[in-house]
């Protein structure tokens, strides 16, 4: 039987402590890892969506920048109403690819959340156990 009194044994649990330790924190860095991939990933997908929404939008300026030309040239509706409709339509577009774009690169949605969340489980768990 095991003794809790036997000193022989208490550098080989030490030992085992540490060894678990060293696994879980490899763990948990590679979940932080991952999941900040995974984040990045996301950033990418926003970056992309600011990049199209500026495209569009230079789009819109100069369609918008042709009506006025076009409506003040011709003093008519038609083309110029036409034109500044499709330049105040890619705006609109443009504006809303912009504010999800930055919506996905805000700093919380770049927080690793699930690693954060089991590192902090961990501690706990380690803080219980050296009450013991």
């Amino acid at each position: 039987m095991h003794n809790p009194n036997d000193l022989r044994s208490a550098p080989g649990l030490l030992a085992h402590a540490l060894k678990h330790l060293s696994g879980l924190l490899q763990a948990e860095a590679k979940l932080a890892k991952e999941e900040f991939s995974r984040n990045l990933t996301r950033a990418g997908v926003g970056l992309a969506c600011i990049g199209i929404a500026l495209i569009l939008l230079m789009i819109a300026l100069n369609l918008m920048a042709t009506a006025l030309v076009a409506y003040i040239a011709a003093n008519g509706l038609s083309v110029g109403m036409a034109s500044l409709l499709v330049g105040a339509g890619l705006a609109l577009v443009a504006a809303c690819l912009a504010l999800f774009g930055r919506s996905r690169m805000s700093a919380t949605a770049l927080v690793p959340e699930q690693a954060m969340k089991n590192l902090q489980r961990d501690i706990e768990a380690m803080k219980e156990s050296t009450h013991v």
